[in-house]
């Protein structure tokens, strides 16, 4: 059929016209047959179309085998060891500056009494005074000596009988001790023990053996001690030895001599010098000869370092120094 010189079809649907060149029915939407372009040019759309497909199937796949692919395990680094060369020991040179090695955190611990305590050593490293030693004395005799034109008459000789008459060198009179002001004695506490527990140290020099002067032994302690009683002589002086009388049989003791305007603060400042080692004293009355070699001293220290057994057995326990008495050296 034509319309106007123009071609007019049907649609092959509904019947409704179609003029030349239309593709698409409007009013069913149905196409004309051939409009899809079904012909020699389909493969091509197919091609494409099977090519997205395979495209998108192998994403797929690989997107599937990324997520489920297993962690790689961590590389293991094998090193070689080096032998290990024993250090030579290289002698250590006096005076040299040690190598600083690791160092090292030093806790702060509570301070413990000392039973003895260091021996002060001179600037050259010396100790100020030798070991102790002991020594057995032997008792020694005087044999009358005979002077010229003496005689000595045998029993039978003249009219009745006479003892031998002999001549004896009278014995050298004892030193007499050095005189101490009143108020030379007084207490030793560097460890600020409570003042308490000592009694009055003129009772030491009063000449008086029945008076002492007293220390308690603390009960955490014992038998250790860290107190004494010191002696100023207001001036350095010579001095040969030291006589300690006591009731504390078994106490042991210390003596330390120093100088200066004031006592050291501490038992083991460089000061002090110690010029009787430790002595346990086993008898009422016992001389000490003092190591001063030859120096002077204005301090004498009587250090108590541990009380007896018997002091301990009953609670506070005290040491008694009846006396204590200084001399000049034996001329």
């Amino acid at each position: 059929m034509r319309c106007q010189d123009r071609v007019v079809s049907e649609c092959a649907k509904c019947g409704s016209p179609m003029q030349d060149g239309q593709d698409w029915c409007l009013q069913c939407g149905a196409g004309k047959p051939k409009s899809l372009g079904v012909g020699p040019g389909w493969r091509t759309g197919v091609a494409i179309l099977g090519a997205t497909a395979v495209l998108v199937g192998g994403a797929a796949v690989a997107a599937y085998a990324a997520l489920n692919k297993p962690k790689p395990k961590p590389a293991v680094i094998v090193v070689a060891k080096t032998p290990t060369v024993a250090p030579t020991a290289t002698p250590s040179t006096p005076g040299a500056t040690p190598t600083p090695g690791t160092p090292t955190t030093v806790k702060a611990a509570t301070p413990k009494i000392p039973l003895q305590t260091p021996t002060p050593k001179s600037s050259s490293g010396e100790e100020l005074f030798p070991p102790e030693t002991k020594t057995t004395k032997t008792p020694t005799t005087t044999t009358p000596t005979k002077t010229s034109g003496e005689s000595t008459k045998s029993p039978t000789e003249g009219s009745g009988s006479k003892e031998s008459e002999t001549k004896s060198t009278p014995a050298s009179e004892a030193p007499s001790p050095i005189l101490l002001d009143t108020n030379a004695a007084s207490v030793y506490n560097p460890y600020s023990f409570p003042t308490s527990m000592f009694g009055d140290p003129s009772l030491a020099i009063d000449g008086e053996e029945a008076s002492a002067w007293t220390a308690q032994v603390q009960a955490t302690v014992a038998p250790r001690m860290a107190e004494g009683l010191v002696l100023d002589l207001k001036e350095p002086q010579k001095l040969g030895s030291a006589k300690v009388k006591t009731t504390s049989i078994g106490v042991t003791v210390e003596i330390y001599g120093a100088n200066g305007s004031a006592l050291p603060t501490t038992i083991s400042a460089p000061a002090w010098a110690r010029v009787v080692g430790l002595k346990v004293l086993t008898k009422k009355s016992t001389t000490l000869k003092l190591k001063t070699k030859g120096k002077n001293y204005r301090y004498i220290l009587l250090w108590l370092a541990k009380a007896p057994p018997s002091s301990t057995e009953a609670a506070p326990g005290t040491v008694s120094i009846n006396e204590l008495e200084l001399f000049p050296p034996s001329s």
